[in-house]
């Protein structure tokens, strides 16, 4: 009933460890698993811990996104669970199908116990001044939040794909899950976050591991960008054409944000907006 894709970028030790662990809880599951480093092949280190599963080793790195989307056009089941390699499941995911009686409901995002012990709440977001920014807000109970978190949520599949997926312009990371949230609930369709349901997230284990600090947040900006020209209209475009000059010079000096404009401007140039 469940196809679980986990994305892969080097960080092998601790995907495999987490593997072995997780298999317990996903017994009846199909495993999917994209490998985006092209300097490795993972085939037979996964197929050793689940004979079953699906291997798919890109021969390029693609980003999370565009990995994702490749993992569940292999999928069979009527639902998908996202996991990224440092997630730590702590029961299975079955229970929750239930919640999927409800037609409106596209999702079911994970409440995620950080490095810190600090658990993960739900998410809201709206247009200040012309440019989107989203934050958390309290919650301990089942409610509506803005987006499935990409590296643990259940998502029914039909609804995914009609929704053409993660966007790969947001590749290689960040935004791509706001982005799928934001689409989903223009089609009417409901996320909820879902504390019944808690894991374990080594959060950005991979990005902080291979990726400078200064390049993760161009990276950011850009697609905060990108996601604001890809989702604005009437009054909100005119509020961005008015305040974007003005947070331009409020940020000049912050040399990551001047790279995500650019990389931003170039995406958009290509068609990405």
């Amino acid at each position: 009933m469940i196809s679980t894709v986990i994305p892969v970028y080097k960080n092998t030790a601790l995907f495999l460890k987490n593997l072995r662990h997780n298999l317990s809880f996903m017994k009846n599951t199909e495993i999917i698993v994209v490998n985006d480093d092209p300097e490795v092949n993972l085939t037979k280190r996964v197929k050793k811990i689940c004979p079953k599963a699906i291997v798919i080793n890109n021969p390029k790195n693609l980003g999370f996104g565009p990995s994702v989307n490749l993992g569940v056009k292999k999928a069979t089941f009527d639902y998908l669970l996202f996991l990224n390699s440092d997630v730590l499941l702590n029961g299975p995911v079955e229970k929750a199908l239930e919640e999927f009686r409800d037609q409106k409901l596209f999702g079911l995002s994970f409440a995620q116990i950080n490095n810190n012990g600090e658990i993960s709440v739900a998410n809201q977001g709206k247009f200040i001044d012309g440019i989107f920014q989203h934050s958390a807000k309290k919650a301990t109970k089942k409610t509506t939040t803005l987006w499935p978190d990409g590296g643990s949520c259940l998502l029914r599949r039909s609804y995914f794909n009609k929704l053409n997926g993660f966007d790969p312009c947001f590749a290689p990371f960040y935004w791509e899950d706001v982005d799928l949230g934001f689409r989903a609930a223009q089609e009417g369709y409901q996320v909820l976050f879902y504390p019944q349901i808690k894991v374990k997230h080594e959060h950005a284990t991979t990005i902080n591991k291979y990726y400078k600090k200064e390049v993760t947040q161009a990276i950011n900006y850009r697609n905060q960008l990108l996601f604001t020209w890809k989702n604005m209209r009437g009054l909100t475009l005119f509020k961005h054409i008015v305040f974007l000059p003005i947070l331009a010079l409020k940020l000049r000096r912050d040399k990551s944000f001047r790279q995500g404009l650019g990389m931003a401007v170039k995406k958009a140039l290509g068609g990405c907006a």
